[in-house]
């Protein structure tokens, strides 16, 4: 008797099909880049110069997709502001670099601040075609933040996290005890984008599906952002929910803070969830001026440090890079060597303090004068447009801006989810500079 042959797969046939998906929407490399921000890395040495994850792969490929199109005349390009606004950055950076106390050490770093906060950007910006490009993007966010969210979730529940005083709580994802900050992101990053497209699903001829899915969403990422017990993160996304629910429906937002508080006191209070950390956690956050705990001491010193660096070198900086190799002959005594890390399985480990924890003082220090000039022309530029033109999907890209630029006020760039500040800020750039909805085919950097 003979047997019926099953189909063989032709991959050439697929990689065809593939290449032909991605030319139709290059918006599909950007939400691959942010969902495998997912993957693990194993563990990682803090303290080399290079870094490079799938997410980073992925999101060179969409620059070199994007490049491709720009020299094929695919797609055009990006209007004469965002050009400006981009092209102080890399001005700014290449003149730090020059005049850095170590050219060869810096130029790794131009590289990267020219990936993050030009070149991935820009490809993000001309990638996203239309509202169905955006949805797709803010979409991987939010799959991204639930599947962090359930594995956060899990190990604080069973106890396999990493450390926090004293005990394998602490809600870390697949980032592990190394990166104790990249849940906390990556989830509040897919908690904006769900309650923004939720918003955005209001009204007569929203989906009322999607509107309640995300809803739900929002609601069960709250619970892995609080047992992350980043104080950061929390700050930042209560800030960005603010100016959204406000940017949306002022009502609305007062409404939401009543429901939050309610939520909040039940789970907390009643349920006990996290509670003895998330009490604790939010406690310091009032304690910082009169009697802060140590990482908020060495934070305060770092800034000092960076600050002091800065004055030595005003105009354009010591370097990208430069930071970590001026520290300790800039540093009070006081400063620590480094912070504690530890869970299961890489056990206790001391990870040294390479940069300030704000990335203003880190440009500052590093790009001096210059630097922080052009950056707040980037970020004041991209945020006060946004905040005039946002509507529908533009709010979720006004909220995440909001996000990143509060998170920069005691963060910086580095670990695994730097990449997902490109995309960020791609976002926002195709709010402030395409076409709003409504008034036609919307293409990047362009007026009408």
């Amino acid at each position: 008797m003979a047997l019926p042959l099953t189909a063989v797969p032709d991959p050439a046939r697929a990689l065809r099909r593939a290449a032909a998906a991605l030319r139709e929407r290059p918006s599909l490399l950007a939400a691959a880049t942010v969902l495998l921000v997912c993957v693990p890395t194993g563990e990682k040495d803090v303290a080399a110069a290079v870094h490079v994850t799938a997410a980073d792969l992925a999101s060179l490929a969409l620059v070199g997709l994007t490049a491709v199109h720009l020299l094929r005349g695919r797609t055009p390009a990006i209007g004469r502001t965002a050009a400006l606004q981009f092209g102080a950055v890399v001005a700014a950076a290449a003149v730090a670099t020059v005049g850095s106390i170590d050219p060869a050490t810096s130029l790794t770093g131009f590289v990267r601040l020219t990936q993050v906060f030009v070149l991935v950007p820009v490809a993000v910006l001309c990638s996203l075609r239309d509202r169905t490009d955006q949805r797709l993007v803010l979409g991987s966010f939010v799959a991204a933040a639930l599947i962090e969210g359930v594995v956060g979730a899990e190990q604080y529940l069973t106890r396999t996290g990493a450390s926090y005083a004293g005990q394998p709580i602490r809600a870390v994802g697949t980032f592990g005890a190394l990166d104790v900050m990249a849940m906390s992101s990556v989830v509040a990053y897919g908690l904006l984008a769900a309650l923004a497209l939720a918003l955005g699903e209001r009204g007569p001829g929203g989906n009322a599906g999607l509107r309640r899915a995300m809803y739900a969403a929002a609601a069960f990422l709250a619970f892995p952002l609080a047992v992350s017990f980043s104080r950061g993160s929390w700050i930042a996304t209560a800030a960005a929910a603010a100016v959204l629910l406000l940017r949306a429906d002022a009502r609305l937002a007062v409404r939401s803070a009543v429901l939050a508080t309610a939520a909040a006191v039940v789970l907390v209070g009643g349920l006990g969830l996290g509670a003895s950390g998330v009490t604790q956690r939010l406690s310091s956050i009032g304690a910082v001026s009169a009697a802060p705990d140590q990482s908020v001491s060495d934070r305060y010193d770092l800034w000092a440090t960076a600050g002091r660096i800065w004055q030595d070198h005003p105009v354009a900086g010591a370097g990208p890079k430069a930071f970590q190799q001026l520290r300790d002959s800039h540093a009070p005594l006081r400063l620590s060597s480094g912070s504690d890390a530890a869970d299961a399985t890489i056990g206790f480990r001391r990870e040294p303090l390479l940069s300030p924890h704000n990335m203003y003082f880190l440009v500052l220090s590093e790009q001096g004068l210059i630097g922080i000039t052009a950056y707040a022309v980037l970020f004041l530029g991209l945020l006060l447009r946004c905040l005039r033109r946002a509507s529908g999907t533009g709010l979720a890209a006004l909220a995440l801006l909001v996000w990143v630029l509060v998170d920069f006020l005691y963060a910086d760039i580095g670990g695994t989810t730097t990449v997902l500040t490109s995309v960020v800020l791609g976002l926002a750039a195709h709010t402030a500079h395409g076409l709003r909805a409504g008034s036609g085919a919307e293409r990047p950097g362009g007026g009408r």
